[in-house]
């Protein structure tokens, strides 16, 4: 690749701060209701299912939508999504901060994930359009890393506001910003230049999808356009990949980690909340890793995926198993290991970067992005409705045993994304094989490496 190709125009770098930080906020008002749990069960009046339903409104209403805003984005571009969806997730917060019955509860989390489901994908498709092939794995998780420093202004300043100030006055503080980020992205965000960096080469030749990357009849069906983006085996992969790898934090994060270590590990708010920051950290250090992996390893993405999977796992277990309280440095390296999960999840993306026909990509991305909220749902639902099985009538407040065997249900999403990600796997390399792209065993590479 010639310096040329690499060099990236200066705009970019303005777009994508534009970009990214109307992902920051959009994690902000995603993880808010994390922080707010315990005051959720008194204003609503609500169990455990209550609780989940408020998350899984949002989490639903993204991931039904993926797809639609896939081919939203393809349609009419980054730049009128992502201000859209900022502004109808202000209205969304404003709706909640004013909510006193949780039917309004709900409705106001059903726009947040409305204005949520088009704003990584935009991101991500500005990466692809504005940087090489070579450094948009990189991109990416810079996208994912600071885009989910998000969960600390919720762990700390949201918190805050919340403790300080009350219910209202924190959700109506994140209406506001919505708007001034949706100003921010009219005026920052841009769609390159025809033959710009990165146009020509948004699907990196290495899978048996570039050889579909031609334009598609600008009034294709939208089932169509679906079937196209989804036909690679590569594409499904990263379904799995995002499945697989980003359940385990955003159950926590989104909802249940602050009761469980509060009402459980028998914690302060304040302790939680640091470990909610501990999350966040996890995924920062853990996503310049991951990329810069992809980035110099694309034939062998999936042994970090399936890695990830097992070290959290692992980690579930050594939590679960004792009937005590875990002491604060165990639950420091836990969610460690379940934060790195995090950026692993974004491998997905690039998955779709290397094998989705052009045409599709924005709904190829969106396809993928699914796959890790649709197991946050599956997640975050399954744990709600084993505690109020474990738990005595009426009750909202829960057991260390009720946690446990709650939690403890996740080894079913796990099994189902892991058997995924290794069928995908193997269809993906036969797709490559035909196209000439042979990814020889693992073993076999280490053996030349000795020979060496």
């Amino acid at each position: 690749m010639t310096d040329a190709v690499e060099r990236v125009p200066r705009q970019a770098w303005f777009v994508m701060a534009a970009a990214i930080g109307a992902y920051f906020l959009a994690v902000v008002h995603r993880t808010a209701l994390g922080v707010a749990g315990v005051e959720a069960f008194d204003r609503f009046d609500i169990q455990a299912t209550g609780l989940a339903m408020l998350s899984v409104a949002q989490i639903a209403t993204y991931a039904a939508l993926q797809l639609p805003a896939g081919a939203l984005l393809d349609r009419f571009g980054a730049k009128r999504v992502i201000v859209i969806g900022s502004l109808v997730m202000a209205v969304g917060q404003l709706m909640l901060a004013l909510a006193d019955s949780y039917p309004t509860a709900i409705a106001a989390r059903i726009l947040l994930g409305a204005g949520d489901a088009p704003i990584f994908i935009a991101a991500c498709r500005l990466v692809a359009h504005w940087f090489p092939p070579r450094r948009a794995p990189l991109m990416v998780q810079v996208t994912g890393f600071v885009g989910q420093t998000g969960q600390l202004a919720t762990a700390i300043p949201v918190a805050w506001l919340l403790a300080a100030y009350g219910w209202t006055v924190a959700f109506v503080a994140l209406a506001i910003a919505g708007v001034v980020i949706a100003v921010v992205a009219a005026v920052g965000v841009r769609e390159p230049r025809p033959g710009a960096v990165g146009q020509d080469d948004v699907v990196v030749a290495e899978g048996p999808g570039s050889e579909a990357a031609v334009a598609a009849p600008e009034r294709e069906r939208f089932a169509s356009q679906v079937r196209l983006a989804m036909s690679p085996a590569g594409t499904r992969l990263g379904f799995w990949t995002h499945f697989t790898s980003l359940f385990s934090a955003n159950t926590l994060a989104l909802l249940w980690g602050v009761p469980f270590f509060i009402t459980a590990q028998e914690l302060t708010r304040a302790e939680a909340s640091a470990l909610l920051t501990v999350l966040t950290i996890a995924k920062m250090v853990a996503g310049p890793i991951a990329g810069s992996y992809t980035a110099r390893h694309p034939l062998r993405r999936s042994w970090m995926v399936l890695g990830s999977a097992v070290a959290t796992a692992i980690a579930w277990v050594v939590l679960l198993v004792p009937s005590t309280p875990r002491p604060m440095w165990e639950l420091v390296i836990f969610m460690g290991v379940v934060g790195a999960g995090g950026p692993v999840s974004l491998i997905g993306m690039d998955y779709a970067r290397t094998f989705a026909p052009r045409a599709q990509l924005g709904t190829a991305t969106g396809f993928v992005n699914m796959g890790g909220f649709v197991s946050t749902i599956a997640s975050v639902l399954l744990v709600g409705l084993v505690l109020q099985v474990a738990s005595p009538a009426g009750s909202s407040v829960y057991s260390l045993d009720e946690y446990r065997i709650a939690f403890a249900a996740l080894l079913v999403p796990w099994l189902v994304g892991v058997s995924g990600v290794l069928r995908n796997r193997r269809r993906t390399r036969l797709e490559m094989a035909e196209a000439g792209v042979i990814v020889p065993p693992l073993r076999e590479v280490l053996r030349r490496r000795r020979e060496r």
